[in-house]
């Protein structure tokens, strides 16, 4: 029976492809929904609990306070003095974490002392002593908290991290285009006009520094001579034959490919946090490895539209690179330590916060955060998720569809 469980959550993945709304219907791991009834409002909103003829009146308390439990109790229908109750309500959330709840007299009321934070979702045990008599409740109160089982979750690939430390990289964008640097190209002429006896290269050719690239019979001496190549390179221009004289003219050209220079345009804004040796990432158009390399030079002449062009030396690893060709950026102008980042991947909307998805073993939760500094991947928690928490990064929009498509919700 559980190989077909498992073969039908694979399956239902599966079918994610052809059907969204079907697949969501099967990812929980739950039992079928059920209509529950909506619990017993008292008169202060609170959820109505009762046992005889007593009655506790339960209600999450957040008009300029942070959320907190009030309590109001009845005996056959009146009120008691809430001196006369002792109380204690215990949450326990996912991950079997416990807030212990104790009250005291406030008016008609028993005020709870400590903050009920979000999310609000846990199991409510009650226990009250009234007469000499104990009382004990207890119910579900989950939102944003769902269970998938794991074969499916692997089938959906989502994927997960911890939360913890990070270093953020701050960037500004920039755009330009690669060209060859000046110091590339090599013209070769001979040193002692003459005829080219032997020509052993050809256009296109690459060379070695070093290489003999032609020899030549010198018209004074009449004796032969080579000419090596000054560097690394192809050649890109032949301009000349065997049986031909040199005639102080170049011979051929030599282009080094091996390094680019990218020259990006920075605006006015960010003239100050540009400087030599500033790293930048560049992106060049069809190339999916991004170039890494630093500022080497900034033009102090500024263009029509006033920016300045910064010069980035990129290696052409792969020969992929070619003058001329169109690049964006990225220029790091902030780098951070954080103590508590979590991926930007991950983020979700619920109600009117931003959150991610805890996971606690096959259960997953919302934890909405407070968020602070980010750059292109991560963004810096600063409340709302414990450090070492596993959150969900990769199709984290599964959990969310199947979060709202059970609707559950608090009470307030």
């Amino acid at each position: 029976m559980k190989n077909n469980n498992i073969f039908t959550s694979l399956t239902a993945a599966i079918l994610l492809c052809f059907s969204v709304s079907t697949s969501f219907s099967v990812l929980a791991a739950s039992a079928p929904e059920v209509q529950e009834a909506e619990p017993e409002k008292g008169p202060h909103r609170g959820r109505m609990l009762r046992e005889d003829n007593v009655a506790l009146e339960l209600a999450i308390f957040e008009t300029g306070v942070p959320p907190e439990f009030r309590v109001w109790m009845t005996d056959a229908g009146k009120p008691v003095s809430p001196n006369q109750v002792d109380l204690n309500i215990k949450l326990t959330r996912l991950g079997d974490v416990v807030d212990d709840i104790n009250f005291r007299v406030e008016g008609d009321f028993l005020r709870g002392d400590l903050e009920i934070y979000e999310p609000h979702s846990f199991v409510v045990t009650i226990n009250a002593n009234y007469q000499g008599k104990n009382y004990r409740w207890q119910y579900d109160n989950f939102e944003g908290r769902t269970r998938i089982e794991p074969a499916v979750a692997e089938a959906m690939e989502i994927g997960t991290d911890v939360v913890g430390a990070r270093t953020l990289h701050q960037t500004i964008p920039a755009y330009g285009r690669i060209s060859l640097p000046a110091s590339a190209t090599h013209n070769i002429s001979a040193r002692f006009d003459g005829v080219i006896t032997k020509l052993l290269v050809k256009q296109g050719d690459l060379v070695k520094q070093g290489q003999t690239l032609m020899t030549v019979e010198s018209n004074e001496s009449l004796k032969p001579y080579q000419i090596t190549s000054p560097a690394d390179g192809i050649v890109t221009e032949q301009y000349a034959n065997s049986g031909e004289q040199t005639a102080s003219k170049t011979l051929l050209t030599l282009t080094n490919t091996s390094q680019y220079v990218a020259k990006l345009a920075v605006y006015p804004a960010d003239y100050k946090n540009v400087v030599v040796g500033t790293p930048v990432t560049v992106k060049v158009e069809g190339y999916d490895t991004p170039l890494i390399g630093k500022v080497d030079f900034i033009e102090q002449k500024v263009r029509d539209d006033q920016a300045k062009l910064v010069w980035v030396s990129i290696p052409n690893t792969h020969d992929a690179l070619a003058d001329g060709a169109f690049v964006n950026a990225d220029i790091e102008v902030a780098t951070i330590d954080v103590p508590l980042a979590v991926k930007k991947i991950g983020l979700q909307g619920f109600r009117d916060f931003t959150v991610v998805y805890a996971k606690v073993g096959d259960q997953y939760e919302v934890r909405m955060l407070e968020l602070g500094r980010e750059d292109g991947e991560w963004v810096e928690v600063l409340g709302g998720i414990a450090l070492g928490t596993t959150y969900v990064t990769d199709n984290s929009y599964i959990i969310k569809a199947d979060i709202e498509k059970s609707g559950a919700s608090h009470d307030h």
